[in-house]
C-alpha cells in the first residue's frame, strides 16, 4: 500500500511538472506571436511587467518583461506561501521562471496579420495556458495566487473579479497609449478569462445520488478517503421491489472521478447520479492546495 502511494505521488509530481513546462511554453507562444504583434496587454503581472515595459520605452528606456515577471511575483508568492501550499508555490514560480527563460530563448512568430484573430486566438489560448497550469496543480503566478487564496477560502471562483481588476490595469495602458488596443486588450482579456472558467472547475460543487444495495461498504470507504458528509435512506427499488439505499452527498467537481472509481470498486452495480449545486449553506471541507 505504501508503495503505491508513493508511486501515485510520484505520478502526480510528473505530471505536475509538465503541465507547468507546457503551460509556460504555450504562455511564452501567446505572447510571442499574438500580444507583441497586435500591441496588447495580458492580464496579471505579466501585464503589468509588459505595462512598465510600454512606459519606459515613452523614455527612451527599456524594461525587461521576463525580469518584471519575476520582479512582481516573488513577493506575493512569499506572502502568501504560508496560506497556500509550498509545493503549490514552488511549481507556480517554476512556471514563472520557466516562462521567463523561454521569453528569453524563444522566438516565435506572428501567426495572424489580423488584429480581431490575435484578440481572440490568442485570449483562448492564453487562458488555456492557465487552466493547463491549474490543472496540474500549479498556476502562473501573480493574480492566480491571491485569487487562489481567496478562493480555497470561501471556496468560490472569483475569476470574474481577477477580470475586473485587470480591466483596471488595461483602462490605464489606454489612458496612456490608445483606447481602442486597450478595448482590443479588454476583449482578449475577457476571453483569456472565460477559457479558464470553461476548463478549471476546482471549485464547483455537485451533489452526488447514489443508489446502492451495499450502502455500509460504501460509506465505510467514503468517510476514509473524504471528508464530505454522507447521508442515507433505506429505499426500495421500483422494478425489482428489492431494498435498497439511497446516499448523498455533495463534493467538489474535480473529485467525482475519483469517488465514483472509490464507490463502483465496492459496489459494481452502483448509480451514480451528479447533479450541479448553484447554492450550498453549511459546512464544507475544501481541500487545501497542494
Amino acid at each position: 500500500m505504501l508503495g503505491k502511494y508513493k508511486h501515485n505521488v510520484m505520478v502526480r509530481r510528473i505530471i505536475t511538472i509538465l503541465a507547468v513546462v507546457a503551460s509556460a511554453l504555450l504562455q511564452t507562444f501567446v505572447i510571442q506571436a499574438f500580444i507583441r504583434p497586435s500591441h496588447l496587454l495580458s492580464s496579471g503581472f505579466t501585464g503589468v511587467a509588459i505595462l512598465i515595459d510600454n512606459i519606459a520605452s515613452l523614455y527612451g528606456r527599456s524594461f525587461s518583461t521576463s525580469l518584471g515577471m519575476l520582479a512582481l511575483n516573488i513577493p506575493v508568492a512569499i506572502l502568501c506561501s504560508r496560506s497556500i501550499s509550498m509545493r503549490f508555490t514552488f511549481y507556480s514560480m517554476m512556471q514563472v521562471a520557466l516562462a521567463s527563460f523561454f521569453l528569453k530563448v524563444c522566438h516565435f512568430q506572428p501567426v495572424f496579420d489580423d488584429l480581431m484573430l490575435n484578440v481572440i486566438f490568442g485570449g483562448f489560448l492564453y487562458g488555456i495556458a492557465i487552466a493547463i497550469a491549474l490543472r496540474g496543480n500549479a498556476s502562473t503566478g501573480g493574480t492566480d495566487f491571491i485569487a487562489l487564496y481567496v478562493s480555497n477560502k470561501t471556496g468560490r471562483s472569483i475569476w470574474e473579479y481577477v477580470f475586473a481588476g485587470n480591466v483596471v490595469i488595461l483602462c490605464i495602458f489606454g489612458y496612456m497609449f490608445g483606447w481602442m488596443y486597450a478595448g482590443y486588450s479588454i476583449l482578449f482579456q475577457f476571453v483569456s478569462t472565460k477559457a479558464i472558467s470553461a476548463f478549471h472547475h476546482r471549485y464547483e460543487r455537485v451533489t452526488l445520488q447514489v443508489t446502492t444495495s451495499d450502502a455500509e461498504a460504501i460509506i465505510r470507504a467514503y468517510v476514509s478517503q473524504y471528508r464530505h458528509g454522507i447521508s442515507c435512506v433505506d429505499a426500495v427499488g421500483g422494478y425489482s421491489h428489492r431494498k435498497m439505499y439511497l446516499l448523498h452527498t455533495v463534493v467538489s467537481s474535480y473529485e467525482v472521478p475519483d469517488i465514483v472509481a472509490l464507490m463502483r470498486a465496492q459496489d459494481p452495480h452502483v448509480i451514480v447520479n451528479m447533479v450541479k449545486t448553484e447554492n450550498f449553506f453549511g459546512g464544507f471541507y475544501q481541500a487545501p492546495l497542494e
